[in-house]
């Protein structure tokens, strides 16, 4: 009996062995061929540069550069290279403000004017039960990304917070999604009010320096410190052309003010699927990525419309149902960048990409990479079919480093998605 059950034991591990390289493969396949759907984008798109990594199993397995930081410069973007990431930034603003609620230094329930008590609506009153929670939760009620537009021409933060009190609410706080910027970074007020700390000062305390994200910053400030960063382009006239570091959005550090490496956000997905339970811990993100509050116009998004089957706003996250799987994810868009984050975690499986070019190409990046993951059928085989922009750059070869450790109504280029 011995006999046979050490001959079973040993048929099974040869059976694992032979199972795990194969599985291996296909993976190291999966990742080569989303390279390759990455750099025919940005070759088809004629972006000047961008730069994407892939997490799975709690480090980062892939990471890439292509093209170039600056149109008609040689210098190659590198995983290193730092970007703008515009509201990405949310996903910290909701976890540092989940680490001081634990912490009893903040309440979800709180009332904004708790901490800005000069701030008011048109309506009397609305402004007390506005509580934190909506402002994570882009359920302010308030008509979507007001005065993002004054942002666009860096008005000063201080002159723009009293035009709200000319809006009126389009439905009560917390009963419809209703995207912001300027209201989502009063979250920075209520923290820095409560624990008399720079906001900034506290990101870097609390999520950077623990997590390694060496090469994060936030503020226009610490993005000119970063000598390997990448500068911002959009297309005019059919041609591509570096453009000038946009300010207004940096006066919303919590809603679009960080600077980041996919390096960096590589190791910010590994925090967020669980795997450094001490600096974020697991039940603070399951708080944040609880659907809260649906998000219709999602279902119509370009390259996401043919594949959801549902779609939500939690705390500084989206959720993206397909099938019966969820995906949390944000993505970010101020002039002259774009930028993806999302994770599955039943999959362990994560991605980062950041251009630095203004391209809806993005969502074709990173829709082919979640339907590979999630075995959903391919559109026109995953990759599109985009008309080849003559004007293009040149690129260096990609650079890789893997795998490593571990009106009212206007809407501004910060805004949604």
């Amino acid at each position: 009996m011995a006999f046979r059950i050490a001959h079973l034991l040993l048929f099974v591990l040869l059976c694992t062995s032979a199972v795990l390289p194969l599985q291996a493969q296909e993976l190291l396949s999966a990742d080569k061929a989303f390279a390759d759907t990455f750099r025919q984008v940005l070759d088809e798109r004629g972006v000047p540069g961008g730069a994407f990594a892939i997490v799975r199993d709690g480090r980062i397995v892939h990471a890439a550069g292509y093209g170039v930081r600056v149109l008609g410069q040689n210098d190659a973007v590198t995983p290193d290279t730092v970007f703008r990431i515009a509201s990405v930034s949310k996903t910290f603003a909701a976890q540092l403000t989940a680490l001081l609620v634990r912490e009893g230094k903040l309440g979800w329930d709180d009332s904004i004017t708790r901490y800005l008590p000069d701030f008011q609506f048109k309506r009397a009153g609305l402004s007390q039960q506005l509580k934190l929670h909506h402002l994570l939760g882009q359920s302010t009620g308030i008509v979507s990304n007001a005065f993002d537009n004054l942002l666009d021409a860096n008005e000063p933060l201080a002159r723009v917070l009293p035009r709200f009190r000319e809006l009126e609410p389009i439905c009560p706080p917390g009963q419809c999604y209703t995207y912001q910027n300027i209201l989502f970074a009063l979250i920075g007020t209520a923290i820095e009010s409560a624990t008399q700390r720079h906001y900034g000062d506290l990101v870097r305390e609390r999520l950077f320096v623990p997590l390694h994200m060496d090469h994060a910053s936030i503020g226009k400030d610490g993005f000119l410190a970063a000598s390997n960063r990448a500068l911002p382009h959009v297309k005019r006239g059919g041609v591509w052309k570096t453009t000038p570091i946009q300010s207004g959005y940096y006066e919303v550090l919590p809603a679009a003010g960080i600077n980041a490496s996919v390096t960096d956000l590589g190791k910010w997905l590994i925090a967020q699927m669980g795997h450094q339970p001490e600096i974020v811990p697991p039940s603070l993100v399951e708080e944040l990525t609880r659907k809260r509050v649906r998000t219709h116009k999602d279902l119509k998004r370009r390259a996401w419309k043919d594949i959801l089957t549902d779609a939500h706003y939690g705390l500084g996250w989206r959720i993206y149902q397909v099938g019966d799987e969820d995906i949390y994810l944000h993505s970010g868009w101020v002039e002259g960048y774009v930028a993806d984050i999302a994770y599955s975690r039943r999959h362990r499986t994560g991605l980062v990409v950041v251009l630095n070019g203004e391209t809806s190409g993005i969502s074709d990046i990173t829709t082919a990479f979640w339907r590979q993951v999630l075995g959903v059928p391919s559109a026109a085989a995953a990759t599109p079919s985009v008309a080849r922009n003559t004007t293009a750059p040149s690129r260096p070869p990609a650079s890789t480093a893997a795998p490593l450790a571990g009106s009212p109504s206007a809407k501004g280029r910060g805004r949604q998605p």
